[in-house]
């Protein structure tokens, strides 16, 4: 038989909630009963109760917001595969339209491989497009399985 998740309480441990998928409205219930901010992606809401329950009466560490430094505007750039990664890059259109036509229709900008982008700035598209091969060819490994990432939890 299924376990139900059980309702929200400032008494439920830290771990027993991070068990279970919340929906939005309850994380943001849960916050405003804990007293701490209910505003922002379900991610941080999340994080801010988890945190709550585990630290009662502690103040929420101040997220550490590191603006990028580089100023390439990647939506409106004529990008070729000797274009420079920056710690700007986004995902937009324009970047993912350039991919796309790099590597073809089968070209999917999952979580690896932004990641992997983002983790490299000052390589090359080039560097990039060599990479999204290399972890797509992990697919065929049938022990490979993605990692979810924790802002779709309820996959997990």
């Amino acid at each position: 038989m299924d376990e139900l998740r059980p309702d929200f309480s400032r008494d439920l441990s830290a771990d027993e909630f991070e068990r279970w998928y919340w929906p939005v409205s309850i994380l943001k219930a849960a916050c405003e009963s804990l007293g701490v901010p209910s505003a922002g992606l379900k991610s941080d809401l999340r994080k801010r109760v988890a945190f709550a329950l585990r630290n009662p009466g502690a103040p929420l560490p101040t997220p550490n917001k590191n603006k990028a430094k580089s100023r390439f505007k990647w939506a409106k750039a004529d990008l070729t595969l000797q274009t420079e990664i920056t710690d700007s890059i986004s995902f937009g259109p324009n970047v993912r339209n350039f991919f796309k036509a790099e590597i073809g229709k089968g070209f999917v900008c999952h979580g690896d491989f932004m990641a992997w982008v983002k983790a490299n700035a000052g390589s090359t598209l080039q560097d990039a497009v060599d990479a999204w091969y290399v972890l797509e060819a992990r697919k065929l490994d049938p022990e490979f399985r993605r990692e979810i990432a924790s802002c779709i939890n309820y996959l997990q």
